[in-house]
């Protein structure tokens, strides 16, 4: 056991798709971390939740063995205990609970219960140390789509959210539709390098000249109906015989206009908080495209903070991260603590218009 002010913690995560674990120190400096991701889903196009808890059940003592072994410490050396609670599939989920509550209770170790969006937004302070409230926040993964005022660690202003698809469920759905496969994101942004974004404009819902500060939908999402354009676009070059050719265009439109978006509703967010730290964090964030936009509306007063490919992903170090974060402030889970596929953001405020 390590000095009470420097705890050694591990993270665990097994809210979708990923079975990770990772051992942070009391420098919240990484010493283990090992993602596991199930290729499996691929075949069906989306993720299967009974196949994913099933996969998480199988993997995660191997998972956890791995990361304890590259930090070069015992689980008994282990001070706290922090695992995605939610949101998420309520099986996969059931599996990294459990395990943790076990883990703590045979270690008599502490246990913290971390909201799967809160860890996305720690992940940048993993490797950047500037990376610290105030500041925007973008949150896009494939479930959720947040913009978020953060003032300090734990007050958190929610300005807008998805009304439908999150952005990364969006960039799922749009490649299977154009049979790319999944996950739909990285394989988006590789195709859509190859094309064309201006051949083929496609609507950016919710976003309109004549919003104003106070609207319902000033800073909220949707991207139903941008994927329902994509659809019958599909529908109509199938017809004419010419998809194929027009793949790499299709989806250079679809990706720039779920940028336009997502960057254009950040910056309203910019303006009106007067804020010109802009983090972006989820899945999403990987999208260079995405970030190279952010980057460029900010120009050279702002800066944007993003984490490496790696940990924008789902991952256990930024479950770590927030899990020391509610430790120090002695936000505890309870022994009869369990999942939540509908976790509330903890410190999370609703804007008032």
């Amino acid at each position: 056991m390590s000095d009470a002010s420097r705890p050694l913690v591990l993270g665990l995560e097994t809210s979708c798709d990923e079975t990770s674990a990772a051992v942070l120190d009391g420098e919240n400096l990484i010493l283990g971390h090992v993602i596991l991701s199930q290729d499996e889903h691929e075949l069906f196009g989306g993720v299967v939740p009974e196949l994913a808890a099933r996969a998480h059940l199988q993997k995660v003592d191997l998972v956890v063995e791995e990361a304890l072994r590259q930090a070069g410490v015992s689980l008994g050396e282990i001070d706290v205990f922090g695992v995605t609670a939610g949101p998420g599939l309520i099986g996969a989920l059931l599996v990294g609970v459990s395990w943790s509550k076990a883990a703590s209770f045979a270690c008599d170790r502490p246990l913290v219960a971390v909201h799967h969006m809160e860890g996305h937004l720690f992940s940048p302070s993993l490797e950047n140390e500037a990376a610290q409230p105030p500041f925007v926040a973008l949150l896009v993964s494939g479930g959720h789509t947040l913009l978020v005022h953060t003032v300090a660690w734990g007050e958190y202003l929610l300005l807008g959210e998805t009304r439908d698809d999150a952005a990364g469920e969006a960039f799922d759905k749009v490649a299977k539709l154009l049979g790319l496969g999944y996950p739909g994101g990285p394989l988006i942004e590789s195709l859509a390098s190859e094309g064309n974004a201006s051949r083929y404009r496609l609507p950016r819902p919710m976003l309109r000249g004549n919003q104003r500060q106070g609207d319902p939908d000033f800073y909220d999402f949707s991207f139903s109906g941008l994927k329902t354009a994509v659809g019958e676009l599909v529908k109509r070059l199938e017809s004419d015989g010419v998809l194929s050719s027009e793949i790499a265009h299709v989806a250079a439109g679809f990706q720039e206009a779920a940028v336009d978006v997502l960057a254009s509703k950040t910056m309203r967010a910019v303006k009106h908080t007067g804020c010109g730290r802009v983090l972006v964090a989820g899945g999403v964030s990987a999208n260079t495209r995405l970030c190279g936009e952010l980057a460029g509306r900010l120009g050279a007063g702002g800066q944007l903070f993003h984490a490496s490919t790696r940990l924008s992903l789902d991952n256990a170090a930024m479950v770590a991260r927030a899990a020391r974060f509610r430790y120090d402030r002695g936000d505890l889970a309870e022994p009869d603590v369990s999942a939540s596929a509908t976790m509330t953001f903890p410190g999370l405020e609703r804007r008032v218009a």
